[in-house]
């Protein structure tokens, strides 16, 4: 008799993320989650709010929110590096 196999639960998580892909991030704006994207499951293109320019379906990006109760709804995909060079760019400095 072959060993059973166990059944995976159903995730309730949104946009079908994995569980413990997550980490917490500390920085001068606050506290965020972020999650690193492959972009094999991403089958829509979005704006970075870093550069204002399209993220692309398949690409590999992050996705951040702020680390507080109803933060979720600001959830926002970004470039990598966009992300990471966030605070050297400043409030209501131009991208170029």
């Amino acid at each position: 008799m072959s060993p059973r196999r166990a059944r995976r639960k159903e995730s309730t998580r949104p946009f079908g993320f994995p569980r413990g892909m997550d980490r917490v991030e500390e920085a001068t704006d606050g506290e965020w989650k972020v999650r690193m994207l492959t972009g094999s499951t991403s089958d829509k293109p979005y704006r970075c709010p870093g550069c204002e320019q399209q993220i692309r379906p398949g690409e590999p990006h992050i996705v951040a929110w702020p680390s507080w109760s109803g933060g979720d709804a600001e959830r926002r995909h970004w470039h990598t590096a966009c992300w990471r060079k966030r605070l050297d760019r400043g409030p209501g400095r131009s991208r170029y």
